[in-house]
């Protein structure tokens, strides 16, 4: 069953975040910190806000920086505050909030926080307990320290692309922002490591996370593969491993849509189960089918033979036949499908959440389940909304103080 949300903290209730970062892999850093309860401060430029708020789809197509989809997923539960770090005054204002924080995130191109005088030594001397988390796309030194990069680079230089995609075609790339949110989830779990070592020691610590890294952490298993065979592992399309079927096969369509069913068989006992399962247990006579490995080296013609059977089912009638009998087998599910999947649907991953401007959408949620501090759903934050609020009630800033760095345009 679904963990229940009640008025219970939440696991991080006693921590303050600065969060500084734009885009996507600090700002799910944090959105991960504020959903385990965390108060975490979103500070954005003023008047322009986050990059992230013009990257659609908008509503209606309308663009807002208010309603954007990619900000408003990245930046659940947070408050927002809005800071001109590269003034003077706003820089002054960010060290006072440093001062009363647990952590800072930030995700500007290295030597950025240093020219505004907000890098780790000045803040950590104001601060020795700050934690402060800096995301670059190659950490803070070394020869590609200030290249610029996205999805495809990162895919491209940690490996990742190379055994990815068809053998006799070029390699392949992920789609979105795959090495982004590798790193913030690599960012969020050396912030709790940080976090546990200052209980014990007292002080907060730097951690510089390189996106590139992230990317070749990920893929382990075809890196050590190679350091212990000298082999590459090679494209393999919609195979993996060297064992079959590991593929994607098609079969009967259905409502409208083609039919198409991943499997992941690999034991010799699932493929013998598959094989009686197709009426075909003739094939383990035949010594190109005899097991999953041999059959790996004549996957065409073996996928040959049992087309015929799947383009005669549908694909539910096929997983379910298949995981009945304990063979691995899934749908190649849609958006439409991921989102009305019964099994999200029955642990409530989905959460539906209000915003004044955008709108009730659904979210996804976190794949913890915490019964005693259940994670934190909130929507996003308005530009600047909570900026009074922030710096009245954590530095006890008067109105007119507030309006003077207001006419200043700092906040």
């Amino acid at each position: 069953m679904a963990a229940v949300s009640g008025t219970v903290a939440g696991a991080l209730s006693e921590l303050t975040v600065l969060d500084l970062s734009h885009h996507v892999a600090g700002a799910y850093t944090g959105k991960l910190l504020a959903s385990f309860g965390a108060d975490v401060i979103k500070v954005e430029a003023p008047g322009v806000g986050d990059g992230a708020r013009k990257v659609g789809p908008f509503p209606d197509d309308i663009h807002n920086p208010e309603t954007s989809a990619l900000y408003l997923y990245l930046n659940t539960g947070k408050k927002g505050l809005t800071l001109d770090l590269a003034s003077d005054e706003g820089a002054a204002v960010l060290k006072e909030l440093a001062a009363q924080a647990d952590v800072l995130i930030e995700n500007f191109q290295p030597g950025v926080m240093e020219s505004v005088g907000l890098d780790y030594a000045t803040l950590s001397a104001i601060n020795p307990r700050l934690v402060m988390a800096s995301i670059s796309n190659f950490g803070q030194d070394g020869p590609y320290r200030d290249y610029r990069a996205d999805t495809m680079v990162a895919m491209a230089l940690s490996g990742q692309m190379y055994v990815n995609g068809h053998p006799d075609r070029e390699p392949l790339s992920s789609s979105g922002y795959q090495p982004s949110y590798q790193a913030a989830l690599y960012t969020y779990s050396g912030i709790m490591a940080a976090l546990l070592a200052r209980d014990r020691d007292g002080t907060g610590q730097y951690i510089d996370i390189s996106i590139q890294e992230a990317m070749a952490s990920e893929h382990q298993f075809t890196l050590n593969g190679f350091t212990a065979s000298g082999k590459i592992r090679m494209r393999a399309g919609n195979r993996y491993g060297s064992v079959h079927p590991t593929t994607i096969l098609p079969c009967k369509a259905n409502d409208g849509k083609p039919g198409l069913v991943a499997l992941g068989i690999s034991d010799p006992t699932q493929y013998v189960l598959l094989l009686q399962l197709l009426d075909m247990p003739e094939l383990l006579d035949d010594p190109r089918f005899a097991n999953p490995t041999l059959c790996a080296n004549h996957h065409e013609e073996f996928n040959a033979l049992v087309r015929p059977w799947f383009m005669e089912h549908t694909a539910d009638e096929i997983v379910h036949a298949l995981q009945d009998n304990r063979i691995p087998a899934a749908f190649v599910n849609e958006v439409d499908d991921v989102l009305e999947d019964p099994q999200y649907e029955y642990r409530g991953f989905w959460k539906k959440i209000d915003h004044p401007i955008a709108g009730t959408y659904r979210y996804a949620g976190l794949p913890y389940h915490m019964a005693e501090a259940p994670p934190v759903f909130g929507r996003a934050n308005l530009l600047g909304e909570h900026t009074d609020e922030v710096l009245a009630g954590k530095l006890g800033y008067g109105p007119d103080r507030l309006e003077k760095l207001r006419e200043g345009d700092v906040i």
